[in-house]
């Protein structure tokens, strides 16, 4: 039996099921100067092809190591969204992919964006990408392509989500955390921008809950702008004179101090960790006095106050502590290795 069309009329096209091709022509077009202006000489083409090339062959490397990354910013975008600001949310997913190549000892290299959403509003995605750019500017990392994504149906049409993925480069023997991480060295914590970009969905279910507001203010500042404030980019370190003495580094992300120094340890080690000498933030202070919360609770889910931490040897303490100085990196001691049994771990003490 053939098929029967009722609505003769009407034509089915892109447009109409929600899709339009002209609009994200129009975005790309607008997006690749900011792109172009963050492109070193390796790289290959433009935005526009079936893939980003980038020429590794000229950089000076022995034994090169490439190092991937790749992260969002969660329900950060939640806070980005009821402010209606989303250049920092760029900068943001930026800072979240590169800290963590950082953390591996890579130089970043190259950057690619995902950006998905119910119905494109240029204006939106513009901010976006313009603070991916400006991320990607601060790390000395070329934006080299991405992908734009409308999918009606699947997203509201005012809901949109972003990724990320990043490139470095590492001499093989550099790489880091080392195995030479032994007792006594010691553990140095610099200071974070703020929140950075984790344990926004227990923010998020503060605010539902009437217990903090955005229009809170802590130190003169509301409370949405030290919210909304970027995660600060690190790749300064990888500059220092005394790169090399640094034995690892930990991006103080998701699951906060006490998940992540624990990836960055051998087998039957352990940091112990002076809680008093966290000097933990007031905005923190503020989140967990509100929300009642225990300390345990907040050292596993904010970063409070420490966005990356750095072990080296005792006798290197102070000369990295200077060096982070001159590159405007507030950072001092916060604990030492132990042996531990086992599993590594996290111990406080004085909390």
């Amino acid at each position: 039996m053939p098929y029967k069309n009722n609505d003769k009329n009407h034509k089915v096209t892109y447009e109409n099921s929600g899709v339009s091709i002209q609009n994200a022509d129009k975005l790309i077009n607008k997006i690749k100067p900011l792109a172009k202006k963050t492109c070193d000489k390796n790289v290959i083409g433009s935005i526009g092809g079936f893939g980003a090339l980038y020429d590794i062959s000229n950089i000076g490397y022995k034994k090169p190591v490439l190092v991937s990354g790749t992260d969002g910013v969660g329900t950060k975008l939640k806070i980005a969204l009821k402010l209606n600001i989303l250049d920092k949310i760029g900068i943001d997913l930026v800072a979240m992919c590169v800290n963590d190549i950082i953390s591996q000892g890579a130089k970043p290299l190259f950057f690619l964006d995902y950006y998905a959403t119910g119905k494109l509003d240029s204006k939106k995605s513009y901010e976006v990408i313009k603070g991916i750019a400006k991320g990607c500017k601060t790390s000395g990392m070329s934006l080299i392509g991405g992908e734009t994504a409308e999918m009606p149906k699947l997203y509201k049409n005012d809901e949109f989500d972003i990724a990320g993925f990043c490139v470095g480069i590492c001499e093989k023997k550099d790489l880091i955390p080392k195995k030479n991480i032994n007792k006594n060295d010691v553990v140095i914590g610099i200071r974070s921008s703020g929140l950075h970009s984790n344990g926004f969905s227990l923010i998020n279910h503060m605010i539902e809950k009437n217990k903090i507001s955005l229009k809170d203010k802590v130190n003169n500042t509301t409370m949405g702008n030290l919210l909304i404030k970027p995660t600060k980019i690190y790749t300064e370190i990888l500059k220092m004179k005394s790169f090399k003495k640094i034995k690892a580094i930990a991006n103080i992300t998701g699951g906060g101090i006490t998940e992540n120094i624990p990836r960055i340890l051998q087998k039957d080690k352990k940091v112990v960790i002076d809680f008093k000498s966290l000097k933990i933030p007031k905005l923190f202070k503020y989140i967990q006095k509100k929300g009642n919360i225990e300390n345990s609770e907040m050292l596993k889910v904010l970063n409070c106050g420490i966005g990356m931490i750095i072990i080296v040897n005792k006798n290197d303490s102070n000369v990295i502590i200077k060096e982070l100085k001159k590159i405007r990196m507030n950072s001092f001691e916060i604990g030492y290795i132990s042996n531990g049994k086992g599993t590594p771990k996290v111990e406080y003490v004085n909390m």
